[in-house]
């Protein structure tokens, strides 16, 4: 396939492009802001996200456009952040749907990313597709319109599909490493009152389903698996898993200064994501992992 990634230098990016490199007679690029090196079949070209630029005769009978461009919501949420954050996924967007409707041979698909965070804070209710609740705070906002950007463009010649993506486990990056470095340290008790659910996917599930929906019907898919697990329950099992025998607890306001020291929000550890995969399994995936016990580190 000819596989184009905007974004593809980003901890998701690097996972699709290991996954897809592997077959020789893929064609892989690599839409970034800072120029890299070519290797193999994996092409990097740069790009700003806002405006056309040669790169976009790449996207000429394409057979996969996925887009995963956007500031890392891993920061503190200042005006010039908040601005940031929202400029770097609509405008990025935006371009490359306009794109996409003056090809003569637009992309078979579009894969856009998105967030499991667009669901309101849930401690009652799983959040399907269908029936989910979309919240109203910062966070959430940025993904309804990221969405609506997205959704606002007719592709009829391209399959469009959304990809609300929930926390992605694995050793490569992400958040994860953080966390065994923490548990380690001794911190890995429950955050705030440990209710709240976390929603995941490891890496290979997560590529997994990627691949899965290249050939499958347009519309809007949670990446997660079928159990979500409170916070208590999966700093608990962490600890088990690294064989740390104290966790200390760290209620909301011991985060709320720790997370001002290091430059990031708490709703991070805080917001409860219980969102549950009802398309995906309707149309028959299987998951690897489905529970965090089961998780190898």
């Amino acid at each position: 396939m000819k596989i184009v990634i905007a974004g593809g230098t980003g901890y998701l990016g690097k996972l699709l492009t290991e996954y897809y490199k592997r077959e020789r007679e893929n064609q892989i690029y690599i839409l970034t802001r800072s120029q890299k090196l070519n290797s193999k079949n994996v092409n990097y070209i740069q790009w700003d996200g806002k405006t056309k630029g040669y790169w976009t005769e790449l996207l000429e009978e394409t057979d996969v456009l996925i887009n995963l461009t956007g500031k890392s919501v891993n920061c503190r949420y200042t005006k010039e952040n908040k601005a940031e954050i929202y400029a770097s996924r609509l405008q990025s967007t935006a371009l490359l749907c306009e794109i996409v409707q003056e090809l003569k041979t637009p992309p078979k698909v579009f894969i856009q990313s998105s967030s499991a965070t667009i669901y309101r804070h849930s401690e009652d209710k799983l959040m399907t597709e269908k029936d989910g609740e979309i919240g109203i705070d910062f966070s959430m906002d940025v993904c309804k319109k990221w969405e609506q950007v997205f959704n606002s463009y007719e592709l009829p010649k391209t399959r469009k599909i959304v990809t609300r993506t929930s926390i992605v486990l694995g050793n490569q990056g992400g958040a994860f490493p953080l966390m065994k470095r923490m548990t380690k340290f001794g911190l890995g008790g429950q955050q705030g009152k440990g209710n709240q659910f976390i929603s995941w996917i490891t890496e290979k599930d997560y590529v997994r389903a990627i691949d899965y929906l290249i050939h499958k019907p347009s519309g809007v898919y949670n990446l997660c698996v079928p159990n979500p697990i409170t916070n208590r329950g999966f700093q608990k099992e962490l600890r088990k898993k690294l064989k740390v025998l104290v966790g200390i607890n760290a209620p909301k306001l011991l985060l709320s200064i720790g997370a001002k020291i290091i430059g990031t929000e708490t709703e991070l550890l805080l917001k409860s994501r219980r969102v549950y995969p009802q398309k995906l399994l309707d149309l028959g995936f299987e998951f690897g992992t489905t529970e965090f016990k089961e998780f190898k580190i």
